[in-house]
């Protein structure tokens, strides 16, 4: 895939279906973690791996800087994507993590029920 030119644009309309879409991604990742966090089970040790993953990639998430002006700059909205996608593998990463703890029997904070 070429590299974009220093000033090449892209269509707002076209950000702003990638931002739909960062924006119910995101809310699903809080959505999974509030629940989580609610869940009246205590803690262990072992849910502290799975919890620093899903913080860090919200965080990723978040801080993507995909509602900057500037992001209709074709270089800085690429970077800002990958940014995005970069945070979303680690939210999933430790979806899984935490997943396979409930399935294995290792942590306290029950996912699947």
């Amino acid at each position: 895939m070429a590299e974009p030119g220093p000033e090449e644009k892209i269509d707002s309309t076209f950000r702003n279906g990638s931002l739909t879409a960062a924006g119910i991604i995101l809310g699903f990742s809080l959505n999974f973690i509030s629940r989580w966090v609610s869940n009246p089970n205590d803690w262990s040790r072992i849910d502290i791996l799975p919890m620093a993953f899903l913080t860090v990639g919200i965080a990723i998430q978040v801080f993507a800087d995909l509602l900057a002006r500037d992001s209709l700059i074709a270089a800085n909205y690429d970077r800002s994507r990958r940014l995005f996608l970069i945070g979303l593998v680690i939210v999933a990463l430790g979806m899984g993590i935490a997943l396979l703890n409930d399935i294995l029997g290792l942590g306290s904070m029950q996912i699947l029920g």
